[in-house]
């Protein structure tokens, strides 16, 4: 069974499709239910068995794959910016995608097994609705659940996301500094790397290394919240949200926003009027 949608999910029991360049910059969701697979990522091998489930942030990065005759999977993949839509500003994906991009890999118990199965069934059952109209919202709800399930089993499997080594603390402290808004005001790698006492070529090459991303990426990723925050409130210009945000002009503001947004201040808030 294969189901594409206009809210951009797909399901899937084909194992195959996870080097599909049709997922590229989507996160894959796959859990196997019996047999064994393998695969290249990110030049590095790996191997699952029934109850394991992988989390691929970068699925561009698989080469080789490989599976036994008896494998059963189900698979639920979604764009990345879709799904970090459905998410608050701080929450446990950025710094948790820095471990799976390093171990993809999630052991479940029985329990746990089936509770993902049924957040990925809820999914599937309501892929077809699309008459209905709050669909995006609906469909964004449930994969919200199932993500919220899988940061629980991945807090429970992993003792620590970050390792103990000096690159790992750096992307550590990055993070933490994200997570308390700095970004707000300041979004240039040197403020960072000035920071956390590194030269902004070796924070750009540990972040990238250990996480896939680099640091504007993660920038940019705290700041579009708060920039959706200040634009949804429509007693506020663009020029003082640009003050607030100490861009320096709102012409700055707009570009950056544009960027990240795909779309322009204007027409962001545009379509949140009722039509």
């Amino acid at each position: 069974m294969n189901t594409k949608t206009e809210a951009k999910i797909v399901y899937s029991t084909l194992y195959h499709l996870i080097r599909s360049v049709d997922f590229n910059d989507w996160v894959i969701h796959m859990i196997c239910l019996a047999g064994e697979a393998w695969f290249m990522y990110d030049g590095r091998k790996f191997s699952i068995g029934r109850n394991d489930v992988v989390i691929i942030t970068k699925p561009q990065k698989i080469t080789d794959i490989g599976q036994t005759d008896d494998l059963r999977v189900e698979i639920i993949a979604a764009p990345n910016d879709f799904l970090t839509n459905q998410l608050p500003a701080n929450n446990f994906g950025i710094g948790g995608a820095i471990s799976l991009f390093d171990n993809p890999i999630i052991h479940l118990s029985d329990e746990n097994t089936q509770i993902l199965l049924d957040d990925m069934h809820a999914i599937r059952k309501r892929l077809d609705n699309t008459e209905h109209p709050f669909y995006r919202e609906l469909v964004g709800s449930l994969a919200l659940t199932m993500m919220y399930d899988l940061f629980a089993f991945h807090t429970q499997d992993r003792t620590s996301i970050y390792a103990s080594d000096r690159s790992m603390y750096v992307v550590k402290e990055l993070m933490a500094m994200l997570e308390v808004g700095t970004s707000k005001y300041y979004r240039e790698v040197n403020y960072y790397a000035a920071q956390l006492n590194v030269t902004p070529k070796y924070l750009s090459d540990t972040v990238r290394r250990q996480t896939g991303h680099n640091v504007t990426y993660f920038i940019a990723r705290y700041t579009l919240p708060i920039i959706k925050e200040y634009l949804n409130n429509p007693h506020l210009s663009i020029a003082q949200i640009s003050d607030e945000m100490k861009f320096g002009n709102p012409a700055s503001f707009t570009r950056y926003a544009s960027r990240y947004l795909g779309m322009s201040p204007k027409r962001y808030r545009a379509s949140l009027m009722p039509k």
